[in-house]
């Protein structure tokens, strides 16, 4: 029977519903293949600049465009739907000139030069009216994100309660009364986005509530260098205001403590919904180790809530079981995350639903102040997010941070804003600045990241530890290649090592390496020295901010050095008590090129172990850092090579010292009179081969890496043989041995200078 036959045999209904079925399987058909059709490469090109195709011209791949610096694609980037790019591509674009939002808003002064378009490296200078007063830059150049350097300049009387906020660049401001309780709010120009605080209310404090706002195009972004400075300082921040009970026992910089205080909640939650490849995810994760990791140089342990999301959470390390008392190892957390199978993950989890994850962040607060809502009152929360786009499914996210706020802030919104932070970071060409802006909290300083890429990101993250110029925050360093522009060398990494050299009275001299150990104070090897040795001959080169060479005051060998104490018992040249300091004639500026190492037996160094016992000795560093038979440990060339070795301890010290009787010139039988307990032994190719001390690397640093803080233990004194013969890294051989001074051993010495209160340089601490 024909189609038609069967037809006229049915039912109304029944053909109703054939007819149905056959049309909606017509359109299902077509519409599933026009999704599968590759879109064209027609018109892709862009001049100046260039393009990657995530999945090629397949559906749902995404086409971005690069630029070079100080130049934007005029569409960021484009996808493959339905056989068609969105944006469709009309005709070839080309990269055009960034340009900065007009600076003109300025009031009470002049801008010049004055251009209808300030484009990048255009400079401007501002100058006030009589009667006004210049704050800010007065001068400010355009660069190649989009930003004015410097800080918005503003001529003001400051007459009001609060001082003038100014307007910045592309701003409009209404409000110019500046009086407790008076607010002003702020628009941008078209084609600006306002980021920062659209209103602002001047406080009884005298400052303003909120951030300063910011107009940016949409194609600006923020730098590394940029991220590091704002969101350093903001985090830094939480940490000091979780630090409440000894926050007015330290001095401004000093070091960060919560053992006495409030607690610290950070939560994490990192985007994996379907645009993010691979490549990016394991970026993002590389970039959260980093802050995990930078955060824990500092001696507050924080609580971390950790997910992954897309259309729904992933929960990878959970806050609650740690705020039951169960603490949580740096170490284990690093696991988890690297553990996390990204291949393996659910395909039909493929949405961005940031208001997922930010509920389940408030469903764990809640769970934490139901178990002690005392201690949940004192904490710091910490909200910080990745997500290469805006939430494109769920319910809108300013829900779940209204609720967020109102669970954190109760009823007392002023008082307590300061125990929320939410930081929104945003990565690729689809993110939407002036949409994450609205999903932070209005605290001071930037909430809202927009960067070109994850690696940015972690670039960022490294730079973040040294934002404290904090002298307490010894044995830091970068362990990432940066190198100084106008050398080959790593001032970053190892930023305590010191370069000396010595011209004696009889025309030779002396190289030799040394250790900052305070901002005043290079510990090195007496050896370095001579009878005779004036201030004036000795250099020292160190990495400072404002210049190389350091002007020195004097040095200080230890009292008990005497190199021909045991000439007479077949010891030629004997080392004990080889240290000394030498006293430089003015501080070294802290920064990331010149910071002190640790050195044991001090408070500071307590904080880089984590030991909070306020009864702490210096056995305790003791036990910490020098009790296994083999203990792993470093030493640096001058050229900044770190060679590895195994300190000897116990049984294996005593076949170590045995063979200085190696040494040449030395008849004494008993190794122990050429190696006395002072020293520490290294060398040797059991249980490994060792790397060996070269002539160069005297005075330097023997030291261990704990909690990824440096600590010398030592400083390099003699070898029993040189075969390195001019090379600068050597492994050693079966009896090729080097001692180094133990620094547990010469803690008087020490403890009389660098812990000296009388001088006019900062002391350092120092515990029984």
């Amino acid at each position: 029977m024909s189609l038609f036959g069967r037809l006229s045999t049915m039912g109304q209904t029944s053909i109703l519903t054939l007819l149905t079925a056959v049309a909606f399987s017509c359109i299902t058909t077509g519409v599933l293949s026009l999704a599968r059709r590759n879109c064209s490469d027609i018109n892709l090109t862009l001049r100046g600049g260039d393009y990657t195709l995530s999945q090629g011209l397949e559906p749902g791949s995404l086409l971005v465009y690069s630029c070079p610096d100080g130049y934007y694609p005029p569409v960021k980037s484009r996808r493959c739907l339905y056989g068609r790019w969105q944006p469709t591509p009309s005709r070839i674009e080309k990269c055009k000139l960034v340009r900065c939002p007009d600076p003109n808003a300025f009031e009470q002064g002049s801008v010049t030069p004055y251009q209808e378009r300030y484009y990048v490296g255009n400079t401007t200078t501002y100058e006030c009216f009589s009667d006004y007063k210049l704050y800010g830059s007065a001068t400010r150049v355009c660069k190649n994100n989009g930003k004015w350097n410097g800080t918005t300049p503003i001529c003001s009387r400051n007459t009001d309660h609060c001082p003038d906020p100014g307007i910045p660049a592309g701003a409009r401001r209404d409000g110019h009364i500046f009086n407790i309780g008076d607010k002003v709010t702020y628009r941008c120009a078209d084609a600006l986005i306002l980021v920062g605080s659209q209103e602002r209310t001047c406080k009884e404090s005298g400052q303003w509530t909120g951030t300063q706002p910011e107009c940016h195009f949409r194609y600006t972004y923020d730098t590394p260098e940029e991220v590091a400075e704002a969101f350093g300082s903001g985090l830094q921040n939480s940490l000091k205001i979780a630090e409440q009970n000894e926050a007015q026992n330290h001095q401004e910089g000093k070091m960060i403590r919560t053992d006495k205080g409030g607690t610290l909640n950070i939560y994490i939650a990192i985007d994996v919904s379907e645009s993010i490849v691979k490549e990016d995810f394991e970026k993002s994760i590389e970039a959260t180790k980093s802050l995990i990791e930078k955060i824990s140089y500092f001696e507050v342990t924080p609580n971390y809530d950790i997910a992954l999301f897309a259309t729904k959470p992933t929960f990878i390390v959970e806050i609650y079981h740690a705020w039951r008392g169960n603490e949580q190892n740096l170490a284990e957390v690093i696991e988890k995350l690297d553990a996390f199978d990204f291949e393996g993950k659910d395909d039909k989890d493929t949405g961005t639903n940031i208001g997922a994850v930010l509920d389940k962040f408030h469903e764990h607060m809640s769970l934490m102040k139901t178990q002690n809502s005392t201690k949940f009152l004192e904490s710091q929360h910490v909200i910080v997010m990745f997500t290469d786009g805006e939430a494109n499914m769920g319910r809108d996210p300013k829900f779940a941070v209204k609720k967020i706020k109102d669970f954190v802030y109760g009823d007392k919104k002023e008082e307590r804003m300061e125990k929320l932070d939410i930081y929104m970071f945003g990565v690729g060409p689809e993110v939407e600045k002036q949409v994450l802006n609205e999903y932070v909290t209005e605290n001071a300083g930037q909430h809202t990241f927009v960067m070109k890429e994850m690696t940015g990101l972690h670039e960022a993250f490294e730079k973040m530890i040294d934002e404290s110029g904090s002298t307490d925050l010894c044995g830091l360093h970068r362990d990432y290649t940066h190198k100084d522009k106008d050398s080959k060398r790593e001032p970053f990494k190892f930023p305590w090592l010191a370069e000396i050299s010595v011209t004696h009275e009889d025309g030779t001299f002396s190289k030799c390496v040394g250790s900052l150990v305070s901002p005043r104070f290079i510990l090195t090897a007496a050896h370095c020295f001579k009878f005779g040795d004036t201030s004036s001959r000795i250099t020292v080169t160190l990495e400072d901010e404002k210049s190389r060479t350091q002007k020195v005051k004097r040095h200080i060998p230890h009292p008990e050095y005497n190199t021909t104490r045991m000439k007479t018992e077949g010891i030629p040249e004997f080392y004990d008590y080889d240290v000394a300091l030498i006293e430089l004639k003015a501080d070294v500026k802290i920064s990331p090129k010149a910071r002190p190492i640790c050195i044991p037996c001090t408070t500071q160094t307590s904080g880089a172990l984590r030991i909070s016992d306020p009864n702490v000795k210096c056995k305790d560093h003791e036990k910490l850092l020098l009790n296994n038979e083999y203990e792993d440990a470093h030493i640096m060339s001058p050229a900044r090579e770190m060679k590895n070795l195994k300190i000897k301890l116990g049984a294996s010290r005593d076949a170590c010292i045995e063979d200085a009787k190696r040494a040449k010139g030395v008849t004494a039988k008993d190794a122990k009179k050429i190696v006395t307990g002072n020293f520490l032994c290294t060398g040797g190719i059991n249980p490994v081969t060792d790397d060996v001390a070269c002539k160069g690397d005297s005075g330097g640093a023997l030291f261990t890496e704990k909690n990824r803080r440096s600590v010398q233990v030592g400083v390099v004194s003699w070898g029993v043989e040189d075969i390195c013969l001019g090379r600068t890294r050597v492994n050693s051989k079966e009896h090729t041995r080097d001692f180094h001074i133990n620094l547990f051993k010469v803690q008087p010495f020490l403890k009389q200078h660098l812990g000296d209160t009388t001088q006019d340089y900062a002391p350092l601490t120092f515990i029984d």
